[in-house]
């Protein structure tokens, strides 16, 4: 089993399709137009960016024709309102003598009647041309909403096809898909460090679980806990400077606390209970994990300082894999919902009020978007596992599938620093 670095030669890519469905019930209505001369480019950069913007729920595309020539035309606003739409994209690309291509783009809103900003972006090889899109997606986003988009960011996951596992890092769209690590052992719970450099995960190459730490650009990676029993579920604090992990080393699993290198181990939970699958809270100070020590599994919160723990969960006796949004705010989970329907599951911390977001019944694994606006988890469809995405109300969901592979554990990667 071999890890490698990125960026990685072409024939390595696994491409996905995205299928979105659902409405929801506050969009704006934008139209984002193609971009002058895009067709002597490699890469559709402007459906690539309406793809981004539909699959975050906030935007309604609206086809505009080819009403918009490029960046430097002055939109007829009344034209636009009478079609009902609240803000246009226009721009352009250029291919220059090097090859490179000159991306250039401007947004409008049309309800106030005015310009909101362009960007023009440094001269990109074709290979770029797809962060280009994802940046272009952003730029809107942020311009429209005033937050953060997550669209250049990535996602890590685990693939199994032909008694071979593979562990992926792709943008967040699923496509661009890149290998970095491949083998016919299992690879399971991989975690992102929050400069988006690091996975955290565990492989079975060794014939028991160890937990791994691997650079994603020069593929060099290091063994973190290879303890006896089962080293599992390693989780990053938020400043990146401390790893939990489930081990066995002292009897039943247990959750512990080392540095990013594995040193300084320190346990945080004891007891005859199983506990494992911890989540950090986003200021640093507890974690979120799955415990049994109540029965059947249940999400419960423990100090970093040590202290009583907490039980978090209530509802229905079979509550599991915690994420917590960035903003502290909601506690997504997936829960068993009678037999063997296990669903995802959103609780409002501040209040306890929980949401059902799915009516699929074998989902896993959720991770919130960094802005904290999307999850993304794995679920079956048409008896293969797949990856979706879903807004926090539930009513936007985008799947990611790859033909003939089952894909699952998927986590979100942070903005980075």
């Amino acid at each position: 089993m071999g890890g490698l670095a990125l960026p990685w030669s072409p024939a390595a890519l696994a491409q996905f399709r995205v299928e979105i469905s659902g409405v929801g019930a506050t969009q704006i209505p934008i139209s984002v137009m193609r971009l002058r001369d895009e067709d002597k480019a490699p890469v559709p950069v402007s459906a690539i960016a309406r793809a981004d913007l539909e699959r975050s729920g906030l935007f309604k595309l609206v086809d505009g024709g080819g009403a918009l020539a490029d960046e430097n035309a002055r939109p007829v606003y009344a034209d636009w309102r009478a079609k009902a739409v609240d803000a246009l994209v226009a721009g352009s690309m250029t291919r220059l003598a090097d090859g490179k291509f000159d991306v250039r783009y401007r947004a409008w809103d049309v309800i106030k009647g005015i310009d909101v900003g362009g960007k023009a972006t440094p001269p990109k090889s074709k290979e770029e041309l797809r962060g280009v899109a994802h940046e272009m997606a952003d730029y809107i986003y942020q311009l429209l909403t005033g937050e953060r988009g997550v669209f250049s960011t990535r996602i890590a996951y685990v693939s199994k096809a032909a008694g071979r596992y593979t562990l992926w890092v792709a943008d967040a769209d699923g496509e661009a898909a890149q290998v970095a690590l491949a083998g016919p052992e299992p690879i399971m719970s991989p975690s992102w460090s929050p400069d988006a450099r690091e996975l955290a995960y565990v492989s079975f190459e060794e014939r028991k679980a160890i937990v791994y730490v691997q650079d994603v650009y020069a593929g060099k990676r290091r063994i973190v806990a290879s303890y006896k029993g089962s080293n599992s579920a390693p989780a990053w604090s938020p400043d990146g400077s401390t790893l939990a992990v489930t081990l066995t080393r002292d009897g039943p699993s247990q959750i512990y606390l080392m540095n990013r290198n594995g040193g300084e181990l320190r346990r945080l939970t004891s007891g005859s209970s199983i506990d494992t699958e911890a989540a950090w809270a986003p200021d640093g100070k507890s974690l979120y994990f799955v415990s049994d020590r109540g029965g059947g599994p249940q999400v419960y919160r423990a100090a970093i300082s040590g202290g009583s723990v907490e039980r978090v969960t209530f509802a229905g006796n079979y509550n599991i894999s915690p994420a917590v949004s960035p903003d502290g705010r909601n506690l997504a989970y997936i829960s068993r919902n009678g037999g063997n329907s296990f669903q995802l599951t959103l609780m409002e911390l501040a209040t306890g009020t929980i949401r059902t977001l799915t009516d699929t019944n074998d989902d896993e694994s959720p991770s919130f978007a960094p802005n904290g606006r999307m999850l993304i988890y794995a679920t079956r469809a048409a008896g293969r596992d797949v990856l979706m995405t879903t807004t926090l109300d539930g009513a936007i969901k985008a799947r990611l599938g790859v033909p003939q592979v089952d894909v699952r554990e998927p986590t979100w990667g942070p903005y980075g620093r």
